[in-house]
């Protein structure tokens, strides 16, 4: 007979998703958007799929799509279009890049992340057989940059992962603490990969990135996936110095070579005329934060802890006393009320005792599952 506390070999993520996918249930386990995409650009998919844009994109990006973004970060980023490269999701754009971290920087060293790590961060060094640092954060979720340095010297680390808000614990970063680390990167020489796929996700103020200060240690990722309910889609993006940019894309030209041309033609006509989604994502913003504090607040009645968070798309929290095994508690409460989560050892190895929900789901469904879990506890 099959243990059912087996666990799999690869990510927790897909494990826990496809028992909903395949059995059914409410999941709040993968970060895929209970939301249905705004209705005029799924209107302009349906409109531009008669017309011409069936082959291949520029391998660099729609040029029309490249002139959006640089005008969308004008005031930020003092970049060109030349150094932006479409990419198949966000995912593919933290490969690309470590796989040319892999190629250019001289082994061995390591990449470092913020514990709770989000698994790309963790398995993508992994795969390259590179070092792994996790760093974890105060008990008021500060960080220690003394330590942090010592840290970084100790285990020849010389690529840092940050994402703000984070995945799969939504800290937004100070304005001081991003100031502090960027420093410190500059003074042992290190890469900072900001991940920016939640940054307009935010539940009240917008996240500071110090994109001001772009340089060639500075490497910029984000998708429109989770910022317009579009996961699917597969639309990311790279940005980079130009010291580092051709090398890359020379790269990309073999493993992506470009993203879906239809669907970046899509997202440029609704940039275009609707003032780059902000009505959408600001209608998302208030859902996510609806969500999160109705969600939070019914889980800290059953006794779950949960640091403060401000922004994302998931509650990370501590399970009650009772419970020490994540694991455990997420095949169980799958088994027996079909809501699937992720176990937190998945983030952290000293996370055993926590889990991870999905908050991108309306009302209705969030209800059910708050519903089906207090039933679990209540058995």
């Amino acid at each position: 007979m099959q243990n059912k506390y087996q666990k799999p070999h690869g990510s927790y993520i897909s494990f826990m998703s496809n028992k909903v996918k395949m059995y059914g249930g409410i999941n709040l386990a993968q970060g895929i958007p209970g939301f249905e995409p705004p209705k005029e650009l799924t209107s302009i998919l349906s409109e531009i799929s008669n017309q011409s844009f069936h082959q291949y994109a520029p391998g660099n990006g729609n040029n029309e799509l490249l002139d959006l973004l640089l005008q969308k970060y004008q005031n930020e980023f003092p970049f060109c279009t030349d150094d932006i490269l479409i990419t198949q999701g966000g995912t593919e754009a933290l490969s690309l890049l470590y796989t040319y971290f892999n190629k250019m920087i001289p082994k061995p060293f390591s990449a470092l992340a913020f514990d709770p790590v989000y698994e790309s961060y963790k398995f993508l060094p992994g795969i390259f057989n590179t070092g792994f640092v996790s760093f974890g954060f105060e008990n008021d979720s500060s960080v220690n940059f003394k330590e942090l340095e010592k840290k970084c010297i100790e285990k020849n680390v010389r690529v840092i992962f940050l994402g703000s808000p984070g995945n799969p614990y939504g800290k937004i970063w100070s304005k001081e603490e991003m100031n502090t680390l960027m420093a410190l990167c500059k003074k042992q020489n290190l890469f900072i990969v900001i991940d920016a796929v939640y940054r307009e996700l935010y539940f009240d103020k917008a996240p500071y990135l110090p994109l001001n200060q772009f340089n060639s240690n500075l490497f910029y990722t984000n998708s429109f996936s989770k910022l317009f309910s579009i996961t699917g889609w597969r639309i990311g993006y790279l940005i980079a110095h130009q010291d580092h940019m051709q090398k890359i894309k020379s790269i990309h030209d073999y493993t992506g070579l470009c993203a879906p041309s239809v669907l970046q033609q899509a997202i440029v006509e609704y940039l275009t005329k609707f003032n780059f989604g902000k009505e959408y994502v600001s209608d998302l913003r208030n859902k996510l934060r609806e969500s999160f504090n109705h969600l939070a607040k019914e889980l800290q009645k059953l006794g779950f802890e949960i640091p403060e968070t401000n922004g994302g798309y998931f509650v990370w929290a501590k399970l009650p006393a009772k419970y020490n095994d994540g694991f455990k508690f997420a095949i169980d409460l799958y088994d027996e009320q079909k809501v699937a989560v992720i176990p937190g050892e998945h983030f952290s190895p000293s996370a055993t005792n926590y889990v991870r929900f999905n908050i991108t789901h309306q009302k209705g469904e969030i209800d059910e599952g708050i519903k089906r879990i207090k039933a679990f506890f209540n058995k």
